[in-house]
């Protein structure tokens, strides 16, 4: 294995965020070897598979991340049942071999995972390090007492991953090394895991206080005279302002160093603006320095108001928030970055500015996006305590007694930093009686660790039907930092009414209106989290396996309520025209003029979502009249006698023509047209290229009714990752070449795998085929 040794500031590279830091070699301290490369998997138990002469030469060899379930077939039959969304579960192994230079032999060396799917047991070497249930978090193990060093030695790391107990949750969870995984090396006196602490008490445009608490631990067998530097780096990496301070550490101690940091005129972190400093963190000792670490963290003063809301610099504003599970469709559990920067990127355009982490901790790099596109985050702990939900679920219930305060504690000291994160919440609609003095416990000790390990955020969680478990009159609300409830909106309201100095937010709630306008007309309402932005794997009835709640389907598809939400939420000037499906006014409202039958289709309903002051309405450029904006934001409705050809809306604002939506008719499916995300791909694994399949008529009008086979192929320098449609009820495999369209349209998940060029061609029997360019370059 090549080991990589690098100043941890040398590149930072987060696809299209990159900043540089020039640094001297002879700074080198810690040393961090990427380890997602070359493992061998085996589907299935293996017996002895932990030992280190163990036969692997059949296994199948992969790079991690990695999830082996989205893999595999649905199947009505699959123990996942509802809640894994009918897809494979059970066991599968994962083993790397690797050597290790005699110069790390005076280090402590660390593995890092940031998540492994689940009920993970890891050995080095044949040694057993341990066991880490929840399947969510990140973790480490120290390896250092059982390594081989030196040229030919060798040492092979193992990890099971066990997710064979069904149902694991409520929704999909994958399985195996999903996330991220690296080695960690540094000196015996070193920085400790996620040991430095940033807060920004106070943050105003002239002045900003930046405190960093750094805790050193000292396992070497004597004591250290450390000088601990803290350094806080601009954006260019231009070192603003210096602190050191001096520490005398015993041998197996640690101790922790405060130091304030004035920063004149700060660029503050927010939503338009998200600009980021770091920290550059160095410990010596006898003029060496032993161990450095870079810490992102924005400048930014946020708070929570009983009356008034949210505030962050300053300004009152709403979250306009939606709920994400962590899955991102046909990649599963494994997604690359580029998928959230995708979905995240479709969610601004609806107005949607801050997210909620439903159910449990995410990827770090999840939330490193978040920080870099200027979102809100609620970061969330736990969907279930010790009670499970009433689907029966053999999850996370059976070990919260047990490991509730390490996963806590682990999820909040690697977040803290992050200045996207304004709040936490510790469950998600918790079963366990909230109305004994064990309910209150479990509450209160879990918001009591989050706030001694950070004191600068509050805590919430989603409650579930208070009105039915007397949270709101035994005392339970009035513990919480926010008071968070899931649906309801009116008895949330009334709470406040009836209790004016609790602050209260939306933790999860439905596209309607009435909910919409509980937000709108209460300046006390925080925000709310829409379930959901995205479609999600699971929690589906068969022939479904997907929950289709979202604002857009897996491939990021507008849908009715994220056609609307925009009106709601955006910024910008939106018109939507939007059709009833069937004729006299049954099924869904969708976005399209080609009925599947135009002989029977007659009295088409329509109806105009916008937040444009007056709207006027053409078919076949007649006009069919003009309305006005609505108090409560509800949209515009015509009866409309169908007619092929051409539908229009026109919005207005003081008169003037502000923006428009044109829908044709669309004739017989005659070609595939493809278009792609962007032109150049890095040849990473979290670097994906979207190419997009849609059938249009001879015309250039989409066919939404359109459901060809379309087969992709691929030359070049790339691979095809993953197809799909965003079908709910499609069973087809995801790791595959080939995909019907639904609604006209479905998609590629393109990844490259070294420099060169790429060319993905798209084909259906009785259509023109199409071909797309792009470039995969070194990154």
């Amino acid at each position: 294995m090549k080991i990589y040794r690098f100043y941890i500031l040398s590149f930072i590279i987060l696809l299209n965020f990159t900043v540089v830091f020039a640094q001297t070699l002879k700074e080198q301290a810690r040393i961090i070897t990427p380890f997602d490369q070359d493992w061998a998997f085996n589907l299935g138990d293996a017996q002895g598979a932990e030992k280190s002469d163990f036969d692997q030469s059949k296994w199948r060899k992969l790079n991690v991340p990695h999830d082996w379930s989205i893999e595999g077939a649905y199947d009505k039959a699959n123990l996942t049942a509802r809640g894994g969304g009918y897809l494979p579960s059970g066991i599968g192994w994962y083993r790397k071999s690797f050597n290790l230079d005699e110069s790390f032999a005076k280090k402590k060396v660390t593995i890092e995972f940031d998540g492994v799917m689940a009920n993970s047991e890891v050995w080095i070497n044949g040694f057993y390090l341990g066991k880490r249930p929840y399947g969510y978090i990140s973790f480490s193990y120290d390896l250092s007492k059982h390594l081989n060093f030196g040229k030919g030695k060798t040492n092979v790391i193992a990890v099971k991953a066990d997710n064979t107990v069904q149902p694991a949750s409520r929704y999909y969870t994958g399985a195996g090394i999903y996330r991220h995984v690296r080695l960690v090396a540094t000196d015996a006196v070193h920085i400790a895991d996620w040991g430095v602490y940033i807060t920004t008490p106070d943050a105003t445009a002239q002045k900003a206080t930046v405190k960093v608490k750094t805790n050193v631990l000292n396992e070497s067998g004597q004591s250290a005279q450390v000088m601990v530097e803290t350094s806080v780096l601009d954006a260019t990496g231009k070192v603003v302002k210096t602190a050191q301070s001096k520490q005398t550490i015993a041998p197996g101690k640690n101790a922790s160093v405060e130091e304030s940091i004035v920063v004149a005129n700060p660029k503050l972190w927010n939503l338009e603006t998200p600009d980021l400093y770091q920290t550059l963190t160095k410990v010596t000792l006898n003029g060496k320095v032993v161990d450095d670490q870079l810490n992102r963290f924005g400048i930014r003063a946020f708070r929570f108001d009983a009356a008034t809301g949210f505030w962050l610099n300053g300004k009152n504003f709403k979250l306009k928030g939606a709920c994400l599970h962590h899955d991102g469709g046909a990649v599963g559990a494994a997604v690359p970055l580029s998928v959230w920067k995708f979905r995240l990127a479709r969610l601004k355009e609806v107005g949607i500015n801050a997210i909620r982490t439903a159910h449990n901790p995410v990827a770090p790099e999840f939330l490193d996006l978040c920080d870099h596109m200027g979102f809100l985050v609620m970061d969330e702990t736990f969907d279930t305590w010790n009670s499970a939900k009433n689907n029966g679920e053999k999850g996370y219930n059976r070990f919260f007694t047990e490991w509730w305060e390490r996963d806590t504690r682990d999820m909040v000291m690697r977040d803290r930093n992050h200045p996207s994160i304004v709040i936490y919440s510790v469950g998600n609609e918790i079963h366990d009686d909230l109305n004994s003095a064990e309910g209150f416990k479990k509450y209160k000790d879990q918001q009591d660790l989050v706030h001694q390990l950070d004191p600068s955020r509050p805590v919430t969680m989603a409650l579930f039907r208070p009105a039915n478990s007397k949270v709101y009159t035994n005392g339970f609300a009035e513990t919480m930092d926010v008071v968070g409830q899931n649906y309801r909106e009116n008895e949330l309201v009334a709470l406040h009414n009836q209790k004016p100095n609790l602050k209260v937010i939306g933790t999860e709630n439905t596209h309607v209106i009435q909910q919409y306008l509980a937000l709108r007309d209460n300046p006390f309402m925080a925000g709310q989290f829409l379930w959901t932005g995205f479609d999600y794997l699971g929690e589906a009835d068969w022939p479904q396996i997907t929950n289709g709640q979202g604002l857009f389907d897996r491939i990021g598809s507008w849908k009715q309520q994220s056609l609307q939400r925009q009106s709601w939420w955006s910024d910008q000037p939106v018109v939507h025209i939007v059709r009833k499906e069937d004729n006299a006014g049954a099924g869904d409202w969708i976005n399209n003029w080609t009925p599947t039958d135009f002989d029977t289709y007659d009295d088409a309903k329509v109806a105009v979502y916008s937040n444009c002051e007056e709207v006027e309405l053409f078919l076949n450029e007649k006009s069919l009249g003009s309305k006005p904006k609505p108090a409560d934001d509800s949209p515009r409705l015509w009866d409309v006698t169908f007619e092929k050809g051409s539908i229009k809306a026109v919005g207005k604002n003081k008169g003037k023509v502000v923006t428009t939506e044109e829908l044709k008719t669309a004739g017989v499916p005659a070609k595939i047209v493809l278009s792609v995300d962007k032109n150049k791909i890095g040849n990473t694994w979290d670097d994906v290229a979207f190419v997009t399949a849609k059938i249009y008529d001879a015309n250039g009008n989409i066919c939404p009714n359109a459901d060809q086979l379309i087969k992709f192929t691929i030359t070049g320098s790339g691979v095809i990752d993953a197809v799909d449609n965003g079908n709910i009820n499609s069973h087809e495999m995801y790791k595959a070449t080939q995909r019907h369209a639904y609604k006209g349209v479905c998609m590629a998940f393109i990844k490259g795998n070294a420099p060169g060029n790429i060319e993905v061609k798209a084909s259906a029997d009785g259509l023109d085929g199409a071909a797309v360019k792009l470039e995969v370059i070194s990154k």
